[in-house]
């Protein structure tokens, strides 16, 4: 059976006695009118962006979370990034089923400044068992190589784990389009060599200058995430250069993320999309698995 970790894994929520909805970067509470703003403005533009997804549905059958954990092992997929969820409940699941998720440390500086963040950071880390440190300039609107994220960085290198670091266009309008473009983990990485990083979301549409970066740096890596593996080898995607140098130069460098809760489709079509990649065997093994395990020291 083919292994598989999943760098961003949706997670039932809303159920009686389970997780409850609490994603940061989600669209603020009420209507457009009430907020003072016009239709569709700011994070509620993604839902005018992607309205075929939402109109689609999630074609996930309703399940308990011991249902669902227990679905992802039968499918291979042995660990998972939680998504849509706060620290507390991502700590929650680590201590619900132990080996089976990775804790992802989402730390706002709009929320936890200074040296609060990196506290926090901390006793996430050595208290409830995270693995990785998150970034987000989506949520923050501040580019990842600014300088109020370097103590966070600092601290994650001394703790010895990897950063995600959003690395794509968004879509929230009333913010700049390119806060997650990649020429921020240049930096990053520039100045802190010994960090594991992540561009989170593969960079798109700047995918080429992603590629570079990654086969630039030692400690560069990316992720697929939100993306559907159909369209990354599909000609004029835009994702040419990931797949060319993905089969070949930086093929330790590409992890995946299933993004099946926001892409809206079954695990088993997402995962035959990635085993359908034009990409030699060894390298699928990589992307699914290896490349992740060797990040978060499971290898």
């Amino acid at each position: 059976m083919v292994r598989i970790i999943d760098m961003e894994c949706s997670v039932p929520h809303g159920l009686p006695g389970e997780l409850s909805a609490s994603y940061v970067g989600r669209p603020p509470e009420g209507t457009d009118a009430e907020r003072g703003q016009p239709a569709g403005y700011g994070m509620a533009n993604y839902a005018r962006i992607f309205r075929a997804r939402r109109e689609g549905g999630d074609h996930r059958p309703a399940m308990t979370l011991d249902d669902f954990v227990a679905m992802l092992g039968e499918l291979g997929i042995v660990r998972s990034v939680p998504f849509g969820v706060s620290n507390e409940e991502t700590a929650e699941l680590l201590r619900r089923y132990p080996g089976r998720f990775i804790g992802l440390a989402r730390i706002s500086i709009n929320t936890f400044k200074g040296m609060t963040g990196v506290r926090e950071l901390e006793r996430l880390v050595r208290d409830q068992g995270f693995q990785a440190l998150g970034v987000s300039a989506l949520v923050d609107c501040i580019p990842a190589s600014d300088r109020r994220y370097y103590p966070l960085y600092t601290k994650a290198a001394e703790l010895g784990i990897p950063v995600r670091i959003y690395s794509s266009m968004n879509y929230a309008n009333d913010r700049p389009y390119d806060l997650g473009h990649p020429r921020h983990l240049d930096q990053v990485a520039m100045d802190f060599p010994e960090l594991t990083i992540i561009g989170g979301l593969g960079g798109w549409p700047w995918v080429n200058e992603m590629v570079a970066l990654v086969r630039r740096h030692p400690k560069l890596h990316l992720d697929t995430s939100a993306h559907r593996a159909k369209y990354l080898g599909q000609p004029g995607s835009g994702w040419e250069m990931l797949i060319q140098f993905g089969n070949t130069l930086i093929q330790d460098k590409v992890l995946i993320g299933m993004s099946a809760g926001l892409v809206g489709q079954p695990y088993e079509t997402l995962i035959d999309e990635y085993l359908g990649l034009p990409l030699k065997d060894t390298v699928k093994e990589k992307w699914l698995y290896g490349n992740a395990a060797r990040v978060f020291g499971l290898a």
